[in-house]
């Protein structure tokens, strides 16, 4: 325990993936302080405070202006991002945290990938990619306080490239240009380091119900493409093969939806409580993780199983 970071500030903190973070933080002894653009503190969808919530700093700050939460940088062993967005219509989360999965269907057809209006930053370019940049360049900029003398980690919560061509690819694209600004970054800072957790499906089966049955189909499917040779070809296979050998990249930087397709088959979903213990492990200096962590390297952090079935009772 005494090795992990004692301090971290958590971007999001009152969201899915950062709540999660902020309670496995504190469950391994760690102060946790939390911004976010309302400053609330985080609440269950059903509206309740758990006890968690009462040890961790909750701030109002914009994480486009560093101004607002620099004071909390430089008494900070970590920064954890946890802001971003996985439509360009941010307005899908609400349907999500309801449970209205009809909702969610129609907003999603309706609107929900639709692209910004012409000259106007999408919710992508601010979320995923700004957000995260404004806060690593203020972070390497501070100056630690006394006593702190390890290599401070960086954690952007990025994502596995598994939602194409469902989700515009501008969604992938920002966060692989954040990981690489974040990387330049802290490549001239030594005492700094980017760490960049790749989750694929996130699911919680009390928080997020809906997210439960494709997380258990998907889940079958990457322990049934685990289990058989490699010699017997299987659809992420094919899909792969036909994405190299038969149609183009979708664009310059990104390849083929056939890939993203894939790695939904073959990469198994993780549990928000999982992905939050696993940021938090990534955290400990004795370990010196850097660089890309996808979820089969999270599931070895934590000790699960790489063939286990999807949790049906998370941790609350």
């Amino acid at each position: 325990m005494s090795s992990l970071a004692q301090k971290i500030l958590v971007v999001g903190g009152n969201g899915f993936v950062g709540s999660a973070v902020c309670k496995m933080a504190l469950g391994r002894g760690m102060e946790v302080t939390s911004i976010s653009s309302s400053g609330k503190p985080y609440k269950t969808p059903q509206g309740h405070t758990p006890a968690w919530v009462e040890r961790v700093e909750w701030r109002k700050a914009d994480a486009l202006n560093p101004e607002s939460y620099a004071d909390i940088l430089p008494g900070v062993d970590a920064v954890v991002h946890t802001v971003g967005t996985l439509l360009d219509n941010t307005q899908y989360k609400q349907k999500i945290q309801e449970g209205d999965i009809m909702g969610f269907i129609k907003f999603f057809a309706g609107q929900g990938s639709g692209p910004s209006a012409e000259g106007q930053r999408s919710a992508y370019d601010i979320l995923n990619y700004e957000s995260a940049v404004r806060v690593c360049e203020a972070f390497v900029a501070s100056e630690p306080v006394s006593g702190l003398t390890r290599v401070r980690p960086f954690v952007y919560v990025s994502a596995e490239d598994f939602s194409r061509p469902v989700v515009p690819v501008r969604y992938l694209e920002t966060k692989r240009e954040a990981e690489k600004q974040i990387e330049e970054i802290v490549r001239d800072h030594p005492q700094y380091k980017g760490v960049y957790i790749r989750p694929s499906l996130i699911y919680h089966p009390h928080i997020r119900p809906m997210t439960v049955i494709p997380a258990t189909i998907f889940d079958v499917s990457a322990r049934i493409h685990t289990a058989v040779p490699s010699y017997i070809p299987m659809p992420a296979s094919v899909l792969r093969w036909l994405a190299t050998s038969v149609f183009p990249n979708a664009t310059e930087k990104t390849p083929s939806a056939l890939n993203s397709m894939a790695n939904l088959l073959s990469i198994p979903p993780i549990n928000v409580d999982h992905l939050g213990e696993a940021i938090c492990i990534s955290l400990d200096p004795a370990r010196d993780i850097r660089g890309v962590v996808g979820v089969r390297d999270m599931r070895q952090l934590i000790g699960l199983s790489q063939t286990g079935p999807v949790d049906s009772a998370a941790n609350t």
